[in-house]
């Protein structure tokens, strides 16, 4: 497909309507730096994990309660959206990415320095919000400069720089932990988002004075209002918010799980969990290839089954070799499913984009952070091995389902 070179895609962020025509090596020159963003905020959002037993024992607190530092970031991400994505509609979604990654790195560095619990908790509470301006923003803003046909494969290049820092966020933070000791991890990330704060600062100042600052209260109900006007909303919504529970509600008992079954090592728990990402990284580099080949519905259905698969695997806890090849076919499925259904989230609202995937993103995270808790209860009255396996028929559940409810309506 040829692209006439006379758009300036800075200034496309002023107006959410795509035009016909864009310079194709500029946006991807944008998108690539605005990735450099997410990739810090992916490294940010995993560094707990694979050290929660390390935290539990260095400051005396159940491990149990130390696995709920993933729903103390989870959770405010979660929450901080319905505000920071209608913010950033109103004035300019990279002005609010750039500040929310400052506002990252001071969260970061308070929890390396942290000396209690609860200090800890507040910088990841911290931390989240500043996600919420992240993620789900970035995202948007690849709505605005991309047509929706290419969207996806668009969405996946954003999604590799995402999914390359949860999977080093998993694996770095388990190396990092074993030989410096857990605030090691938050030291190392907090040097890493500075550099990337610079690179922003010097390279993203045009895209970022973009659109003028035209914030207002009814600016919140107009683009609310856009959005859930478009009957799809809700499924959208729905599917996710219980993806966020089967599938990330597991991780921050992995470390657990593998210290039962006789593994302790922080790295190999780090290495399972990045597992995952690593099925990302698979999706994202085979996205042309699928989205070429099979429509968005059977896209969802086949996320579905290859998460089942790999959620089935998981709950029979087989060493960690198995479980870390397992993890990498749940990040494929899962990958497959939730793109398929996140690239219709980006057409509810062509005026309202980023209200629209902060919404999408609030119901993922709110499944996210209510997962270690619906898990640690499952674990607690059915068992590990009974819990996972019907974790596992709810993803094959989501796939069919949304597949057969977005069928008629996914954007060709």
């Amino acid at each position: 497909m040829n692209f006439q070179p006379k758009f300036d895609s800075a200034a496309q962020l002023a107006d959410p309507a795509p035009p016909p025509k864009r310079d194709e090596p500029q946006t991807n020159s944008l998108i690539l730096r605005l990735s450099l963003i997410g990739f810090i905020t992916a490294l940010a959002s995993r560094a707990t994990d694979p050290v929660i037993p390390q935290i539990a024992h260095d400051i005396n607190v159940n491990p149990n309660a130390v696995a709920l530092l993933t729903t103390a970031f989870a959770l405010p991400f979660a929450l901080s959206q319905p505000v920071i994505g209608p913010i950033g509609d109103m004035v300019g979604k990279v002005r609010v990415m750039i500040a929310c990654l400052a506002v990252t790195i001071l969260a970061m560095l308070v929890s390396g320095l942290a000396t209690s619990f609860p200090m800890l908790v507040g910088a990841r509470i911290v931390s989240g919000i500043a996600g919420g301006g992240i993620f789900p923003v970035g995202i948007a803003v690849i709505g605005d400069l991309v047509p929706v046909k290419e969207r996806q494969v668009a969405i996946a290049r954003w999604l590799t720089a995402v999914i390359t820092g949860n999977l080093l966020g998993s694996s770095l933070a388990g190396v990092v932990g074993d030989l410096t000791g857990w605030r090691g991890v938050f030291f190392v990330i907090t040097a890493l988002g500075v550099l990337a704060l610079l690179v922003a600062v010097v390279t993203l100042r045009k895209a970022a004075r973009a659109k003028p600052a035209q914030l207002s209260l009814s600016g919140f109900g107009a683009g609310y209002g856009s959005v859930f006007a478009n009957p799809r909303a809700k499924v959208c919504f729905s599917a996710v918010f219980v993806e966020g529970i089967v599938v990330f509600g597991l991780f921050p008992f992995v470390a657990l799980l593998l210290h039962a079954a006789g593994e302790t090592r922080a790295t190999v728990a780090g290495a399972v969990i990045a597992g995952f990402s690593l099925g990302g990284v698979v999706y994202a580099l085979t996205v042309p290839m699928l989205v070429s080949r099979w429509r968005p519905d059977q896209l969802m259905i086949g996320g579905g089954v290859v998460a089942a698969l790999a959620l089935a695997v998981v709950s029979i806890n087989l060493p960690w070799p198995v479980q870390f090849a397992a993890f990498t076919l749940l990040g494929l499925g899962f990958y497959s499913m939730h793109a398929s259904i996140q690239v219709t989230a980006t057409e509810l609202s062509s005026t309202a984009r980023g209200a629209a995937m902060s919404l999408h993103s609030f119901f993922f995270f709110v499944g996210h952070a209510s997962g270690p808790v619906v898990y640690g209860l499952g674990f607690m009255r059915l068992g590990s091995a009974l819990t996972i396996s019907l974790a596992a028929a709810i993803a094959l559940a989501i796939g069919l389902i949304t597949a057969r409810l977005l069928r008629e309506r996914t954007v060709d």
